[in-house]
């Protein structure tokens, strides 16, 4: 059975993951800084020793890697490439500054962009974390970084990954999607798991 690891998890399961993950063919294995969401391994994305090289045919990173400092994002990727098998592909979502900063322009910093169940999500909270969680003490939700669609693609190629196809999502969404695989694929292959992967709406 192939496994996908599923970094920075938190309280979600695989069935918050993708429709090409969501599948019984697939085996998650959970991992977490935080203990109290009961990983199945602890560790941090910039140092994942505890997860052997090459062990997973595929990874999935939702909403973690804008978590990073700048300097930090090359040593991460380099560590999901590494736990990757040689025909392994990770799956990255984080926000999309291009369209969040749209809204910043026209004055709308504080305004709601969209409702979660944690209530209005305004650009401040998108930009630089969810001012509610961290004001109870969740200082893991604080943003460091962030990204546009062209630089994702770029860090990620840049972290060697030979494939990759992206997407961005303007609101109600403001996030970005890409599929990004350790070794070439033709545009066929990249497109087929682009669309198990990536959202169309």
């Amino acid at each position: 059975m192939p496994k996908f690891i599923h970094v920075g998890c938190g309280q979600k399961r695989k069935d918050r993951t993708t429709p090409g993950f969501n599948q019984p063919a697939w085996e998650e294995v959970r991992f977490d800084i935080d203990v109290n969401v009961q990983p199945d391994i602890l560790g941090t994305m910039t140092d994942m020793a505890a997860v052997p090289s090459g062990s997973m045919n595929a990874l999935f990173s939702s909403h973690n890697i804008e978590h990073l400092y700048p300097h930090e994002v090359p040593v991460a990727l380099a560590e999901f490439r590494r736990v990757l098998a040689e025909d392994g592909f990770a799956v990255i979502t984080c926000p999309d500054l291009k369209s969040v900063c749209a809204l910043i322009a026209e004055d709308k910093l504080l305004e709601p962009a969209y409702d979660s169940p944690a209530g209005g999500i305004a650009p401040l909270d998108i930009l630089y974390g969810h001012r509610p969680a961290m004001a109870a003490g969740n200082l893991y939700m604080a943003h460091r970084c962030g990204f546009t669609e062209k630089v994702l693609v770029g860090t990620l190629q840049a972290a060697g990954f030979a494939s990759v196809a992206s997407r961005s999502r303007p609101g109600p969404f403001f996030d970005l999607w890409a599929v990004a695989s350790v070794a070439p694929l033709e545009p066929d292959a990249l497109r087929a798991l682009a669309v198990q992967h990536i959202p169309l709406t």
